[in-house]
């Protein structure tokens, strides 16, 4: 949506809402971030255990914030008072889900539902991306996926987009029924049942239960798409059948997958595939290296074939993807003697995820005399198997011919008592703490992959290593 087109006037807000303006207004944005608010935006003081939006209304709207919602009773509800017009509502946070909901309810576009304990964001961004090579597209940003973040984005979305593509998110049961709830998407994307928060759960099959609730929000003429190589495929599609959704689209590697891998390669920085798509062979790159992200392609092109939309177009367009922030990305830092490699892995962990990255990571090409290095945090809320978890770690980072492996936390503390010594470069207790040792370690030609759960802070290490970067020597001048 270009920043000029009108995204909610004051008349349809209100109603939506069932608030009160004390002007006339229109936007062309919502923002619940007064530090990143632009002109013409909608902002929303939601307020939180720790914090209260309140407090930043007139920062807000003399950045140029068309309005700013609040509760009837803040202070600077006389307009007399407040630096801008207002929109009052008696609660801020439903008035938001009250947003998302008018906004879902006015479009004509087709709506995905992605889910799933692995794979989600990027999952989302790549489907979002191919479809948005061929029509409008609307789809929400990073990990907006929980109870605001949901009617955020849906509020965000554009009058005239084709597709939507969203997000959810859980750590418990009856999350994901609710926010299913305000979506009702057309396709409902699973990506796969792993052991994420699986100490939050107790099993695999109260994860499974817990993302199959995305089907009771759907019409019986929706799609489900499942992963036919999964443990718990039969479970889902059982589950969707009950619900009355008798159209289930499959992918993997499976004979029986609808989206079906014939063949891939795998290079250090990318992939070639071939595909069958509901019998048709389908030739593409993705641009992404890794096993998990071929099949990630493979869900990607189900999705957009049950959303309507072009699955050779939707599969073009991974030729062209970058990783997402804290999700593989790839930089190469300048130091003396020459570089070392960077990959980024640090924004969350689970079992699943991290085998991934340890492969990524053993396809790296490493320099002379380089080598590859793990940097690993805690992958959390794995309840009382969490120790063996870690542990199970050890096979394949020497599968993967990783040759050191630096580790911080308690339940990683597993790991690197497991890992031979030979491969054992040090453990911390936190992230903060690892940094300078790893720092200290790294040299020209290695390649470091950084990976933990998001509370593992791991981002910490990443920084630091990518503040060893050599500045590039300023030019002479010249007369």
């Amino acid at each position: 949506m270009s920043r000029a087109e009108a995204l909610w006037t004051a008349a349809e807000a209100v109603t939506a809402t069932n608030g009160r303006s004390t002007g006339d207004w229109q936007v062309t944005g919502v923002s619940i971030d007064s530090r990143s608010v632009q002109a013409g935006d909608l902002f929303i003081a939601l307020t939180g255990p720790n914090f209260d939006g309140h407090a930043f209304v007139a920062e807000a709207l003399h950045k140029g914030a068309a309005v700013a919602m609040t509760r009837t009773d803040f202070a600077g509800a006389d307009s007399a008072a407040a630096p801008g017009p207002l929109l009052l509502v008696e609660d801020t946070f439903a008035a938001l889900w009250n947003l998302g909901t008018a906004a879902r309810a006015r479009s004509t576009a087709r709506f995905a539902g992605v889910t799933g304990s692995v794979g989600k964001t990027s999952i989302k961004e790549a489907l979002a991306r191919g479809l948005a090579t061929q029509a409008p597209t609307a789809w929400s940003v990073g990990s907006f996926n929980n109870h605001w973040g949901l009617p955020l984005s849906l509020a965000r979305m554009a009058r005239n987009a084709t597709y939507g593509v969203f997000e959810l998110g859980m750590n418990h049961p009856g999350e994901i029924r609710r926010l299913a709830g305000l979506l009702r998407p057309d396709v409902a994307l699973i990506t796969n049942i792993e052991a994420a928060h699986i100490g939050l759960l107790g099993s695999l099959e109260a994860i499974a239960d817990a993302k199959g609730e995305i089907f009771e929000a759907m019409e019986s003429t929706g799609t489900v798409v499942l992963n036919r190589d999964n443990a718990y495929f039969r479970h889902l599609d059982k589950m969707a059948r009950e619900r009355g959704i008798e159209h289930i689209v499959s992918f993997g590697r499976a004979a029986e997958a609808d989206v079906r891998l014939i063949d891939c390669v795998l290079e250090a920085t990318h992939s070639d595939v071939t595909a069958e798509v509901l019998g048709q062979k389908l030739d593409y790159t993705v641009s992404v290296p890794g096993t998990h992200w071929v099949l990630n392609s493979l869900a990607v092109i189900a999705a957009a074939q049950a959303l309507g939309a072009d699955p050779a177009a939707t599969a073009a367009a991974l030729a062209n993807m970058q990783s997402i922030k804290g999700r593989g990305t790839r930089q190469r830092i300048a130091m003396p003697g020459g570089n070392f490699d960077l990959i980024d892995d640090a924004y969350n962990a689970n079992p699943s995820s991290m085998r991934a990255a340890i492969e990524v990571l053993g396809r790296s090409q490493i320099g002379s005399g380089g080598r590859r290095i793990a940097v690993l945090g805690d992958m959390l809320e794995l309840g009382p198997q969490a120790a063996s978890l870690h542990r199970s770690l050890v096979e394949p980072l020497r599968e993967a011919g990783v040759d050191l492996v630096y580790t911080c936390g308690d339940s990683m503390a597993a790991l690197s008592e497991a890992l031979p010594e030979n491969m054992c470069g040090g453990h911390a207790t936190n992230s903060q703490a690892l940094a300078p040792i790893v720092c200290a370690a790294v040299a020209a030609g290695d390649v470091v992959m950084v990976k933990g759960s998001l509370g593992s802070r791991m981002a910490l290490v990443v920084t630091a290593l990518a503040s060893l970067a050599q500045p590039l020597p300023h030019a002479a001048n010249g007369n």
